[in-house]
Formats: structure tokens, sequence, C-alpha cells
């Protein structure tokens, strides 16, 4: 698999890469791959699955009549109460997280999430229904956060940004299992036509309480807390097979060590540290725009409120509008994981740039085709609509939904990663809660006019993007630890590195004589 961007002069990486056998023929690897799914990487089936809970619902006659026919801000505040909710708890986070470890963060989360979805389930008027789904928000960002760090951190080097790229495209699995639960209960004509679509979101909690504790525990968490035989073993056993006199493990735990004790030796593991030098605020400048630029970027509309932009073209028949969705998330699914599979063959700014480049195009042609049938009632002009709002799909996925976590877990050194995916999180969450409130209302005052809104916001994404954005891929975790940083932390990390590599050797040497006097 060939890999884009700057080739890294880092042997840790280089070594990675060049490992001719393949995960799949490594049994200790593949068993922790496949157990990452149903733990981790399916953890944004809830968010997918969310969408659709709110989207497919406002087709159902069952639950528009049961909450009034909700319209506008009332509609708005209904699907917000989640991004809400996730707001509230996201200053939370790093307690649990990198107190308690990344596995009992997510049980946190995942237990938070299953409560307020049994509330949901079951609620009797909507003040109990927008609670409890501000319950599932404030669960949802401690499985994510968690979720993220722990894949980035247990992966091999040569897969990690495919795994990390995979975690997002689960969303569409979680939205295709809602839009697909609700096509099949729109024919039930009572309230369980919604309330079992509601209560079947707890299901990716269920799998991550029943199985994360299967999952070893990052070694960096391990490392941080002094726990190294721990750390060590996890390494040897997912990363060699075993293999303890493995080279590349020794070098790994060394790297891992060395670049550790630099990054807490100048931080205190607070918030205050994300402001401290001027390569933090950058990190958090563009973890903060990522956050608003992954909800504001069009999809929210789409997400959300496909029903109100169909009506705008003149498709108002509710079967129609339900399988149009579910086939826009079969599709949004494929398009997902195809990014996530080619992801270590492009750089990543080449990605993201691409990929804003082409939602601006898709805006600019749904917008004028909106335009166009609204003004001459041109039913081709419809058609081609239909078409763009299916193409915003692999446009969106190539950039915001393929690199999003690959690119913050590359960003953020380990000692400040949870609370910059925690502000990745708020701004992401406070975007969404600002779009789901908005965009009824908009869409409502103005119609066609508001995708116009769009198309000049997403052109100013573009232009962050292309100033602010640094190249990450082919370099190890340790390495773009030090990527805003100035050359003489570089300098003290290549020094301590082989300091640290040789007291390892030293240390395996004497574990080997003391071995063999015992024998």
């Amino acid at each position: 698999m060939g890999g884009g961007g700057p080739q890294s002069d880092n042997a840790i990486h280089r070594m990675a890469m060049d490992d001719p056998i393949p995960w799949w023929k490594k049994p200790h690897l593949r068993n922790m791959y496949l157990l990452l799914f149903p733990c981790v990487i399916g953890i944004e089936m809830t968010s997918g699955f969310d969408s659709q809970i709110i989207n497919s619902a406002q087709l159902l006659p069952a639950w528009k009549e049961y909450f009034g026919h909700p319209t506008g801000a009332y509609n708005g505040i209904l699907a917000s109460a989640l991004p809400l909710g996730s707001v509230l708890g996201l200053p939370f986070i790093p307690l649990i997280n990198d107190k308690l470890g990344r596995r009992w963060c997510i049980m946190f989360g995942s237990c938070i999430m299953i409560i307020g979805t049994f509330i949901q389930g079951f609620s009797t008027n909507a003040p109990m229904y927008i609670i409890a789904r501000a319950i599932i928000g404030f669960g949802l960002p401690y499985a994510i956060v968690a979720g993220s760090c722990l894949i980035g951190e247990l992966a091999y080097p040569k897969e990690r940004p495919i795994l990390t790229s995979l975690f997002n495209a689960c969303y569409f699995i979680g939205a295709i299992v809602a839009a697909g639960c609700t096509f099949g209960t729109q024919q039930i004509k009572n309230d369980w036509s919604w309330r079992i679509p509601s209560l079947l979101q707890m299901a990716p909690s269920l799998l991550q309480v029943f199985f994360v504790f299967f999952l070893p525990e990052s070694p960096r968490y391990l490392m941080s807390k002094d726990r190294m035989e721990e750390a060590k073993a996890v390494l040897i056993r997912y990363h060699a097979e075993g293999n303890a006199d493995s080279e590349f493990v020794k070098a790994e735990i060394a790297e891992i060590k060395v670049t550790l004790e630099i990054e807490l030796e100048h931080s205190k593991q607070s918030w205050a540290d994300m402001i401290r030098t001027a390569g933090m605020r950058r990190r958090v400048l563009i973890g903060s725009l990522l956050g608003l630029f992954t909800q504001l970027s069009g999809n929210v509309v789409i997400s959300y409120f496909l029903g109100d932009v169909l009506k705008l073209i003149g498709y108002t028949d509710p079967s129609f509008q339900t399988k149009y969705n579910l086939g826009n998330q079969c599709w949004s699914l494929v398009c997902g994981v195809s990014a996530a599979l080619v992801v270590m063959r492009f750089r990543r700014r080449t990605m993201y740039l691409t990929g804003i480049f082409s939602i601006l195009a898709v805006y600019v042609g749904w917008t004028v085709c909106t335009a166009v049938f609204i003004a001459h009632r041109n039913p081709v002009a419809a058609k081609f609509s239909l078409f763009w709002i299916y193409a915003y799909s692999p446009a969106y996925n190539l950039c915001f939904n393929a690199l999003t976590y690959t690119y913050l877990v590359e960003i953020f050194p380990y000692a400040q990663r949870a609370r910059g995916i925690a502000i990745f999180q708020f701004w992401g969450k406070a975007a969404q809660f600002f779009g789901t409130n908005v965009n009824p209302i908009g869409t409502q005052a103005i119609g066609w006019k508001y995708l116009l809104v769009y198309c000049c916001w997403i052109f100013v994404e573009a232009a962050l993007i292309w100033f602010l954005w640094p190249e990450t891929s082919n370099r190890s975790l340790e390495e773009l630890a030090f990527l805003f940083e100035d050359k003489e932390d570089l300098a003290q990390l290549q020094q301590k590195r082989v300091e640290t590599e040789h007291a390892v050797g030293e240390d395996d040497e004497k574990h080997a004589v003391v071995n063999e006097k015992q024998v």
C-alpha cells in the first residue's frame, strides 16, 4: 500500500510500513482489530442512528401527531437537544479519560447513553423526550473521545490511519439501521412506529458495555501511569505477536517513553496547557475549526432535515422520502468506507482540499437547480437536485468523514489528546446545536436562498483549510507530538530517544542474564 506525502525519517514508521506480513496473518493483532469494531469503532453508529431517528421520525405520522406537528424552533430543539447535552458533558471528559483510562471512559459514556435511550423510547411528552436526548448527548462524547484515542494508541502504525478513518464511517451503519427500521415501522399505525427505533438506539452502547473490557488498555496511558510492564506486555502481544525480542517493539517502547517524558515534563495536564504555547494554540485553533466545519458544511441539512429540502423540489410523498433517505445512507456508507480505505494513498492536505472544493461545487449546483425548479417548475432541475444531494456524500466523506479522527489523533500529543478531541467535540456539537435550530427556521423563512448561505460559508472553510492545515501523513504519533514545536524540542527528543533506546537495551541484557542464572 503506497503512502502519499513526505517520507518520514522515523525508523519506527519505516519498520512498520516495510513489514511484509499483513494484519490478518497476525492472530493477536487480527483478534484485537475484530474486537475493536463492536467495542470502539462502532461508537459513531450512535451518532448516525440519532441523525436518522430525527430525520426519519419527522416522516412518521404518529410521531408528528404525538408531538403536535413540530415546525421551526420547536422542531429544532427536538433535534438539537442531543448536541446540547454533549456540550454540557465535554469539560469533564479528561477527568475520566486520563485518570481512569480509555476503557472506563467508554464504559461510563455507554451506560449514560443506555439510560437516555430508555427514557427516550418511553417518553410521555416533549419535555421528557428532549431531556432524554440531552442525556444521550451527555454520554456520547465520553465514548467518542476515549474511543478515538484508544484506536490510535492501540493500532499498529501501518493500519492506524485506516482504523481511525473507519471510526467515522460507522456513522452510516447506524444511520442505515435507523432509516431502515423507521421505514419498516411506518406501517405501524400507533406510537410504537417511533418508539421501537428510539429504543434500538441503545444497541451500539450495549455492544460497548459487553465487549470493551476484552480489549487491552492503551499502552501510552499505562506508561503515563508508570505501569511499564503492562504497557510492554500489550505492545509485545499485539505489535510483535508475543516476540519479546522484537526490535520494532523495543524501539516503539523507547520512543513512546521518551516522548511521554518530554510531554509530561512540560505539561500540567490541565486545560491551561491548551493555550500555553504557540504550537498548542495552533492545534486548538485547527481542532476548533474542524469541529465547526464537520457540522456547518451543509451536512446537517441533509442528515436532519432532508424532508424539508425534498419538499422544496416537489417531492412530498413520505414513502418516496423514506426510500430516498435510506438509499442515501447506504450510498454514504459505501463512500465512507471507500474513503477510509484510500486514506494511506494520499496526503492529508490533498484529501481535505479536494473534498472541500468538491463540497462547494456540489452546493453551488444544488442551489442553482433548486432555484430553477422553484422559478420554472422544471422537473429536470428537480431530478438534478436529487443527484446533487447524492453527490454530496463522496465529497464530504473524502475529507470530513475519513480524516477527522485520524487528523485529530495526529495533531494532538498524548498529554493533550483527550482535551484536544474534547475541544473538537465542543465546537462540533455547538455547531450541530446551532444548525439543527437554525436550519428549519432558515428553510422555512427564505426557502432555497438559505442554500446560498452555505455556499458562501463553505468557500470560507476552503480558504482556512488552505492556509492553516499542516501535512501529517507518514509520521509516527511520537514524531507528530512536536509538529508545531521548535528545533530545540526536536533535538531534545532525538537525544533522549537515543539514551532511552540504549537504556532499554541494557535492561533487556540484564533480564536475559537473570533468566539464564535462574535456569
